[in-house]
């Protein structure tokens, strides 16, 4: 199988840097598939049509990575598709924040199921056939709060930090099958949610990176591309700080 042949499922793969690795990816000559909530379909159609419309060919799955079933079902429906995966990157996530005292055990579950059970629901499924067919490329988005922590974000912190425990174990597992596993952790980065913020919050945030701003979205997908690119199959079970200096160890 030629790398153009390769198939790339990129879970969150409407959301803002999910649409960058998906973008990255395409050019790269993978054929592509973003995971959406089943929620969201609406969104991914359109989503689907503005990126037909740039030119760029994306397929979309839905999928609800909180729950191994649904998982499972759509591992299959990909393999019954195109008959492999064979690049995962799990971008799926999101925030409930709160600072302890006030999270709640929904504000907890609901974190640690998107963010951090979702990437053991999604790569369970696909993993076997990577083994089988000795190719397969795996990368967690984490998040520099996942190295550091971040006030009010026990459950975020918590669930970005076990995903990098998830890549160093799995990284063990596939290296001698030519299967990486290996994580990348953003810093801040310009979406929509960070955009939507405050100037004065924004300016807070920005002050504090050495580079004095937000990465941006194609950054992050560089390195995906660069981890999963079939020349450099020797690097795994690392942790790729994408974040302007702002958190260095």
């Amino acid at each position: 199988m030629t790398q153009q042949a390769r198939v790339a499922l990129i879970t969150g793969g409407i959301g803002g840097i999910g649409t960058a690795i998906c973008r990255r990816l395409v050019k790269d000559g993978y054929r592509v598939v973003a995971n959406h909530h089943p929620s969201e379909q609406e969104a991914a159609d359109a989503w689907r049509r503005e990126r037909a419309d740039e030119g760029i060919e994306v397929d979309t799955v839905s999928g609800d990575v909180s729950s191994f079933e649904d998982s499972s079902r759509m591992a299959q429906e990909l393999l019954d598709r195109y008959g492999a995966v064979d690049v995962l990157v799990n971008c799926a996530g999101i925030t409930r924040d709160k600072t302890f005292k006030k999270m709640e055990p929904s504000h907890w579950e609901a974190v640690i199921n998107v963010n951090l059970n979702s990437v053991f629901n999604v790569t369970r499924p696909v993993w076997e056939g990577m083994l089988e067919r000795g190719f397969g490329r795996v990368v967690n988005i984490s998040s520099v709060n996942g190295q550091r922590g971040q006030f009010g974000q026990a459950n975020y912190s918590t669930a970005k930090a076990g995903m990098h425990g998830f890549t160093m174990a799995l990284a063990q597992e596939g290296a001698a099958k030519g299967v990486t596993v290996n994580t990348v952790s953003p810093g801040y980065v310009e979406t929509a949610m960070t955009l939507a913020m405050r100037d004065d919050v924004r300016d807070a945030i920005v002050s504090g990176i050495p580079m004095r701003r937000m990465g941006y979205p194609d950054e992050i997908a560089s390195v995906v591309s660069f981890l999963v690119a079939e020349e450099n199959g020797y690097v795994t079970g690392a942790n790729i700080p994408v974040n302007g200096g702002l958190f260095m160890h």
